[in-house]
C-alpha cells in the first residue's frame, strides 16, 4: 500500500506542474479540477472536472494531462471526466487565490456567491474597493471585466461559479 500511495503523490506533482492553458500562472491541481487520483489495476485513473460544460479549454487540458502523465511513464493511465458534482470556484485552493491576485486576477471570495449582486470586489493591484463592472464578460468565459476607480486599472475577476 505505501508504493502505490507514493504512486497517487507523484502523480498529484506531475499534474500539479500542468498549468491551466488560460490561466497559465495557475495549474489545474490549483483550481481544483483534479478531482481524484486513484490506482486501479496497476495503472493511475485521474479524474478531471471542466470549470463549466463547455469549456474551450477542456481538451487542451485533457491533452496536456495526457502528455504530462505519458511523460512521467504512466502512459496507460485512464483520464475520466468527473461532471458531478459540477466544479465550483469554492474549490480553487488558497495557492490559487494567491496566484490570480499576484497575476492581477481578483480572486472570488467563496462567501460571496450569496450576494453576488452585491458584494464588493476588491482591486488585485491596489485593493481599493471602489471598483466597477465593466463587462460579464472578461477575457475568458470564467472571468468578468472590472475597473478600478482608485488606480484607474482594468481587471478581470474570476467569477464565482
Amino acid at each position: 500500500m505505501p508504493q502505490i500511495e507514493a504512486s497517487e503523490a507523484r502523480v498529484w506533482r506531475v499534474l500539479g506542474a500542468v498549468p491551466d492553458p488560460e490561466i497559465p500562472i495557475v495549474s489545474i491541481v490549483d483550481l481544483g479540477i483534479v478531482r481524484y487520483v486513484h490506482w486501479q489495476e496497476g495503472r493511475p485513473r485521474v479524474g478531471l472536472t471542466p470549470t463549466y460544460v463547455g469549456c474551450p479549454a477542456t481538451d487542451a487540458i485533457r491533452t496536456a494531462v495526457r502528455q504530462a502523465l505519458t511523460g512521467a511513464g504512466y502512459a496507460d493511465a485512464v483520464i475520466e471526466e468527473v461532471l458531478s458534482p459540477p466544479w465550483t470556484s469554492d474549490w480553487l485552493t488558497p495557492a490559487a487565490h494567491a496566484k490570480l491576485a499576484a497575476f492581477g486576477i481578483a480572486p472570488p471570495d467563496p462567501v460571496e456567491r450569496e450576494a453576488e449582486a452585491s458584494c464588493t470586489i476588491r482591486c488585485p493591484r491596489c485593493g481599493s474597493d471602489q471598483t466597477r463592472l465593466v463587462s460579464e464578460f472578461g477575457s475568458t468565459p470564467c472571468k468578468a471585466h472590472y475597473r478600478c476607480e482608485s488606480c484607474l486599472e482594468p481587471f478581470d475577476r474570476f467569477k464565482c461559479i
